[in-house]
């Protein structure tokens, strides 16, 4: 299990929600977020490179070596007084700016806290702003008209937005504890499963925290230990094999061979002799006896990929092995016997395929005994940040490279898109990234994919929301494009919808009612 306080800030980073609120905040108050982790210590804020370089003095202050230790202390200081806090925090900074932190918990235990910072508020702005001209005459040398200005132009906020700045804090905290609370419910299912074997193929590198990849993990759970044959389904690219090894090496036979053979890939008689093996003499060139893969994978596990592009032919011979454990070698006239664990796969639908008459029935029920069934990458939209994250660490350890850092652009964009070709199109394009990037430590949307990059101006909701009106109006507008969204990606399923905005259903379905919704969804 995962220790609570084992914490990778630069996974909150990496969501899409928080980015945008983090831009929301900056651009509708000039207000800096940041975290702190459970010793007070200030994460992803190196020093000049705070994110609201738009308040002057905020900036001034964290590019000068004197000067940036003390936001360090303050940040510091907030956050220990924040692990005592019911909810959250109000307090002022050695400059004589706000800052407002709420902890981070998880239960019982502190992992540190949302720290906010650069503003002033309105019923104490006149002291605050002593307290800023006070410091900034005894730190820094400059034009005492430009000083003036500068703090003229500062945030200032009444007690109304400052309840609305906690409100959509706690929007981020929410975000933050419920992926933590994944993390941690997947490295436990991982953990289950593998706890003794240490491979590449362990449970513990099937990524996702999807509810639909969820209820895969659930049954592979259950699954490991049997020896029946499972049937793997779903769309090129989603991972067949990936799991088809990883069924393997949670099992009893994991200290076997595992061995694939893609049905699909060569002729029947060519496929008849990979599986079965041939005697000396069989046909032209058989100049001696050849064992097939039946043979080799005995005590082990067979794999076979694309089992819906077989011909009949060679499903009687498939089934034959399946019921009786026994095959004949091509040219041989003697049986021979083998225990080996059938795992295949398609990306075709076989129960169609039966009714059709291109499939065998009986076939088809002795591979469907557990049918695993894997999401396309587009039902699982949610997993797509932690895939990146997964490739960027795999093309980083197979390069000998540092870990390159993806921007939140590049992320959103890439979220947006449908990924046809799955996880495996998504590994691609992440591969295709890191190389084009160069000796760019950080990857920018500009290299994304013309067919991934161009798709997205016109759906970005964030762009649509009117930062220049009032703040109920933005924020109602924000509401609203985030709902419908939701809606539209989940094909109107309000339950899933509901779950994945973190409101109960029939919140949403009012929601729907105010906002007219029904018939936006009537004339689309």
């Amino acid at each position: 299990m995962i220790e609570e306080s084992d914490i990778n800030f630069e996974d909150f980073e990496k969501l899409n929600i928080i980015n945008k609120l983090r831009q929301i905040i900056g651009s509708w108050w000039n207000i800096q977020l940041n975290f702190t982790d459970e010793k007070g210590v200030l994460k992803g804020v190196p020093q000049g490179k705070f994110f609201n370089a738009k308040n002057p003095i905020c900036k001034l202050i964290t590019e000068s070596d004197k000067t940036f230790p003390d936001c360090v202390d303050i940040a510091s200081k907030t956050t220990i007084e924040s692990e005592e806090a019911e909810a959250y925090l109000l307090s002022t900074c050695h400059a004589g700016f706000s800052t407002m932190s709420l902890p981070l918990k998880l239960g019982k235990k502190y992992l540190g806290c949302i720290f906010a910072d650069g503003f002033l508020i309105e019923e104490t702005v006149d002291e605050q702003k002593d307290r800023l001209r006070m410091y900034l005459k005894k730190h820094f040398n400059g034009n005492t008209k430009e000083l003036e200005d500068y703090i003229a132009k500062l945030p200032v906020l009444s007690l109304k937005e400052v309840s609305y700045l906690k409100e959509l804090l706690e929007v981020v905290l929410d975000e933050i504890l419920n992926l933590r609370k994944t993390i941690s419910d997947n490295t436990e299912s991982f953990h289950a499963l593998s706890n003794n074997f240490k491979t590449q193929w362990t449970f513990e590198n099937i990524v996702g925290k999807s509810q639909a990849m969820q209820n895969v993990f659930k049954l592979l759970v259950k699954i490991k230990e049997s020896e029946a044959t499972i049937l793997i389904t779903g769309e090129n690219g989603t991972g067949k094999e990936g799991i088809a090894k990883s069924i393997h090496v949670n099992s009893k036979r994991k200290n076997e061979n595992f061995i694939v053979q893609n049905c699909g890939a060569i002729n029947d008689n060519l496929l008849e002799t990979e599986l079965f093996g041939h005697v000396k003499g069989a046909f032209t060139n058989a100049i001696k006896d050849k064992k097939g893969l039946f043979e080799l994978a005995d005590k082990g596990t067979l794999f076979l990929d694309e089992i819906g592009d077989t011909s009949p032919s060679m499903q009687v011979k498939l089934l034959r092995v399946l019921q009786e454990g026994t095959f004949l070698p091509v040219g041989g006239s003697e049986q021979k016997k083998v225990d080996v664990r059938i795992l295949a796969a398609t990306n075709r639908n076989l129960e169609q395929m039966v009714k059709e008459g291109t499939f065998r029935e009986d076939l088809y029920y002795r591979l469907n005994v557990i049918n695993v069934k894997l999401p396309p990458l587009r039902e699982r939209k949610e997993d797509i940040p932690i895939l990146i994250s997964k490739f960027l660490s795999d093309y980083s350890k197979l390069n000998n490279v540092n870990i390159k850092k993806i921007n939140s652009s590049c992320i959103y964009k890439m979220e947006k898109y449908d990924w046809p070709g799955n996880v495996r199109e998504l590994q691609n394009e992440v591969e295709r990234l890191c190389v084009l990037s160069g000796d760019e430590k950080e990857i920018k949307d500009d290299l994304l994919s013309d067919r991934i990059y161009g798709v997205h101006e016109k759906e970005d909701i964030f762009k649509t929301i009117n930062t220049s009106g009032t703040l109920k109006d933005a924020v109602e507008n924000l509401e609203k494009t985030m709902i419908l969204t939701f809606l539209e990606n989940e094909n109107w399923n309000k339950s899933r919808a509901a779950k994945k905005l973190g409101i109960s259903r029939a919140s949403l379905i009012m929601k729907c009612e105010k906002y007219n919704f029904e018939r936006v969804r009537k004339e689309s």
